[in-house]
C-alpha cells in the first residue's frame, strides 16, 4: 500500500505557484488540484466513473452528511466510502465544521466541541474533534480535516481569537485521537480577516506536523479583496514541505489567482450548483441557458471544449432541456461545468511547468469576467 505524503515537483519564478503531487493509498493527486463536492457520497448528477473521465483525482466528501445519513458505522459495515459509492481514487473529507457553523441558532459550541439539531429532523447530535477523526477513520477517506470552529464576518480581534484559540486547541486533540496514519491529516488555520492571527494560528500548527494545512474561514461574507489579501499574505507562510487546502474556494479567477500565491488544493459547490441552476462557464464568458438567445443557437455551449456535452450538443437543446425541466439539463450542465474546472487545473499546471504561469495568469484574468458566479436569476436548491 502506498505510502501517504507530499512532493514539491516545481515552483514558478515569476509567482508563488506550485506544481506537486499527493500519493495517497488510492492513487495520486496532481496539484494544484481541485476536488469536486460529493458531500453526501456522490457528485451531484454524474457517475463516479463520469466524474473519474472529466479529469477528477480526488473528489470530496463530509462528515457532517454522513455522520447523519446514512451513518458512518453503516459505511463502515459496508467497506468504507471508497467502495460505497464506488469511487476507486482517493477522496478528502471536511469535518463538517462549516456545515455546523451554518445551522446557527441550532447549534452550540463549547470547549468540548459543538451540540447541534440535525437540519433534516431536529435530533439532537455532537461532534468534538475527537469524534470528527473517529468519524473520518470509519468513512476511510484519504484526507481527513481537525474540527474547526469557522470564524463568522465580521467578528472583532478578540472573538476572532478566541475561535482560532479553540480551533488550535480542538486541532491538537485530533492529533492525538487520529489512529491510522494511512490516513493524512490536515490542520486548518482560523483568525478571521487579521492577519497577524492568522500568522499565530500557522505558527502553532506547523510546530505539530500535520501532514497538511488548510486556510478556513475564507468566502463567509467578507469582500473579495479582503479574501484574496488573507490568502495572499498567509498562503505563503504555510510549511512549504506540505499540501495546502483553501477551503470552499471559488469562482476560478478566485482559483487562479491563489494558484499564484501557492494554493495545492481546492473545493467549492459552484460549478455543480451552477450547472443545476442553468449558469455555464466558458473560457470567454458566463452562460445564462434559460436566455432567449440561445433558443436558435446551433453551435455547441463552447467550442474549445472537450466535454461530452460540447462534443454532442447545441446551445439551443441544452436550453430547451433547462427550459423543460428535464433532468438530463443538469446532467449535461453538470458534466460541462466540471469539466471545465478541471481544465482550468490541467492548464495551470502546465503554465507551472512550462514557466509561465505569471503571463498567463495575466492574461486569463484580463479575459475573465469576474462577476457574481451564482447570479442565475434563479433560486438555488439545497446546498451540498
Amino acid at each position: 500500500m502506498t505510502e501517504p505524503g507530499f512532493e514539491l515537483l516545481k515552483e514558478d519564478a515569476g509567482t508563488k505557484a506550485r506544481l506537486g503531487r499527493i500519493a495517497t493509498p488510492h492513487g495520486e493527486i496532481r496539484t494544484p488540484a481541485f476536488m469536486p463536492v460529493g458531500t453526501q457520497g456522490t457528485v451531484k448528477g454524474l457517475l463516479p466513473e463520469t466524474v473519474r473521465e472529466l479529469g477528477a483525482d480526488i473528489i470530496l466528501g463530509n462528515t457532517y452528511h454522513l455522520y447523519l445519513r446514512p451513518g458512518h458505522e453503516l459505511i463502515r459495515r459496508l467497506g468504507g466510502l471508497h467502495r460505497f459509492m464506488n469511487w476507486p481514487g482517493p477522496i478528502l473529507t471536511d469535518s463538517g465544521g462549516f456545515q455546523v457553523f451554518s445551522l446557527g441558532a441550532l447549534r452550540k459550541i463549547t470547549e468540548e466541541g459543538v451540540a447541534f439539531q440535525s437540519h433534516i429532523d431536529g435530533s439532537p447530535y455532537s461532534l468534538t474533534p475527537e469524534s470528527a477523526v473517529a468519524i473520518q477513520e470509519a468513512l476511510g477517506s484519504d484526507i481527513m480535516m481537525c474540527l474547526d470552529e469557522c470564524t463568522p464576518y465580521p467578528v472583532t480581534v478578540r472573538e476572532a481569537r478566541v475561535s482560532m484559540e479553540r480551533t488550535n486547541r480542538w486541532a491538537r486533540r485530533s492529533l492525538s485521537a487520529r489512529t491510522n496514519r494511512m490516513q493524512m491529516l490536515f490542520a486548518i488555520v482560523q483568525g478571521g480577516m487579521y492577519p497577524d492571527l492568522r500568522r499565530q494560528a500557522l505558527e502553532e500548527l506547523a510546530a505539530l506536523d500535520f501532514e497538511g494545512y488548510a486556510l478556513g474561514g475564507v468566502s463567509v461574507g467578507e469582500p473579495k479583496d479582503m479574501m484574496e489579501e488573507i490568502v495572499s499574505r498567509t498562503a505563503p507562510l504555510l510549511p512549504r514541505d506540505k499540501p495546502r487546502y483553501l477551503m470552499g474556494v471559488g469562482t476560478p479567477a478566485d482559483i487562479v489567482r491563489s494558484v499564484s500565491a501557492g494554493i495545492d488544493l481546492f473545493d467549492c459547490v459552484l460549478p455543480t450548483r451552477c450547472a443545476r441552476n442553468g449558469l455555464l462557464f466558458t473560457n470567454t464568458q458566463k452562460v445564462v441557458i434559460k436566455h432567449a438567445r440561445w433558443r436558435e443557437d446551433e453551435f455547441p455551449l463552447d467550442e474549445t471544449c472537450d466535454c461530452y456535452t460540447c462534443r454532442n450538443y447545441s446551445r439551443a437543446y441544452l436550453r430547451h432541456l433547462y427550459m423543460a425541466r428535464e433532468i438530463l439539463a443538469m446532467v449535461l450542465n453538470t458534466i460541462h461545468n466540471v469539466r471545465f474546472y478541471l481544465r482550468l487545473m490541467e492548464r495551470i499546471r502546465e503554465e507551472i511547468r512550462q514557466e509561465n504561469y505569471s503571463v498567463w495568469q495575466r492574461e486569463f484574468l484580463d479575459r475573465w469576467e469576474d462577476g457574481p458566479a451564482g447570479d442565475t436569476g434563479e433560486k438555488t436548491d439545497i446546498p451540498e
